[in-house]
């Protein structure tokens, strides 16, 4: 025999709850949740789905369920909400304390990193590059004889076609510009490979 809840007081049907009648307990989450649909519209949390601050809400509202005692005094509805707000908010600090974890574990690349007093900015930097003009100017000139070298292998269209790419065009974007199909463009491109794999 299945019991009329409606007629119930929350503090009756709580009692049923505690002795483990789970359909009081899905009762009192159908006639609360929409407290947790309210509280959640005055919130955000960054980077979260409304799903996720609902789902807060719903344990607020499953905390309260557990946790309520008509002893002190306070009315179910109010601890109820007073529950899911908490729990919402808990949630929101928690996630904002997390969207600092980056800043607050940086590693300087100044730091000293190893016994010999290296910094990370040594370990990764060519100390020569970075202060030998000389050593600049002779890569920027092996640079430019390395491109001069694959431009001779290429032709007209494939070094139109490699200099879009390398700016970072899409194929659909360097067909566009150059009158070419898509199709076009990725042989070109696969040319391209071909002859500066040789």
């Amino acid at each position: 025999m299945s019991l009329d809840y409606n007629k119930m007081t929350d503090n009756e049907i709580l009692e049923l709850i505690d002795g483990k009648d789970n359909e009081a307990m899905e009762y009192m989450i159908k006639k609360y949740s929409p407290i947790v649909k309210k509280e959640m519209r005055t919130m955000y949390l960054i980077g979260a789905e409304t799903e996720d601050l609902y789902q807060e809400g719903m344990i607020g509202l499953f905390k309260a369920i557990r946790d309520y005692s008509g002893e002190k005094g306070a009315v179910f509805s109010t601890f109820a909400t007073l529950c899911v707000k908490n729990q919402i908010k808990s949630a929101i600090t928690a996630s904002n304390r997390k969207k600092h974890i980056p800043l607050n574990q940086y590693i300087s690349i100044y730091a000293r990193v190893d016994e010999d007093g290296n910094s990370m900015e040594d370990l990764f930097v060519d100390d020569g590059v970075k202060t030998n003009p000389e050593k600049r100017m002779l890569d920027k000139e092996n640079e430019k004889e390395l491109m001069d070298s694959v431009k001779e292998r290429l032709s007209k269209l494939e070094i139109e076609v490699l200099n879009l790419y390398l700016d970072g065009l899409s194929y659909a974007d360097i067909g566009k510009k150059l009158g070419k199909t898509e199709k076009s463009v990725n042989n070109a491109l696969q040319r391209i490979r071909a002859k500066l794999t040789k």
